[in-house]
């Protein structure tokens, strides 16, 4: 399975400590140079933080720049990233969480889902005993913005 991502699903599980959630579900993660570059830069940021990456997770430069370009227009550059190494890759997910983003994705017929996806799928495949602590955590730590109704959906959808 291929799985692109961009760089909010990572940097909310990694500021909760589950970033390794990814690297269960999904083995591998493919990330564009932006991306790479966005996450290197908030590594930076945190107090002893070394700019490698996870194994886990293989940086890969788009094909398509021309692409890149055009949905830069209006996406930011890790969005358009991705998008558009999705689109090469012909990947089987993106993980993606921004509402313009996602819709540009669904333009084009890239498949993804985003950190609630996520949340649910590790829950599904056992990998977590509970969506609502860790949806708490990234609501209250990494600042995620989540409404009240669609909260109680996912809740509904893990069974809790």
């Amino acid at each position: 399975m291929i799985v692109v991502s961009n760089t909010s699903p990572i940097l909310n599980l990694t500021m909760v400590g589950h970033e390794g959630l990814l690297r269960d579900l999904y083995s591998e993660v493919l990330i564009p140079d932006a991306v790479a570059s966005e996450l290197r830069a908030i590594q930076a940021e945190l107090q002893g933080a070394s700019d490698a990456l996870p194994p886990w997770m293989r940086t890969q430069s788009v094909a398509s720049a021309p692409l890149v370009r055009v949905l830069h227009s209006e996406l930011d550059l890790g969005e358009s990233e991705a998008i558009v190494l999705a689109l090469d890759t012909q990947a089987d997910l993106l993980l993606l969480d921004e509402r313009k983003a996602r819709a540009v994705a669904a333009r084009l017929g890239v498949r993804f889902i985003g950190l609630l996806g996520v949340l649910l799928e590790a829950k599904w495949m056992g990998h977590i005993p509970s969506v609502k602590p860790l949806l708490d955590s990234v609501i209250v730590k990494a600042g995620f913005w989540l409404g009240s109704q669609l909260y109680s959906r996912v809740l509904r959808e893990a069974g809790e």
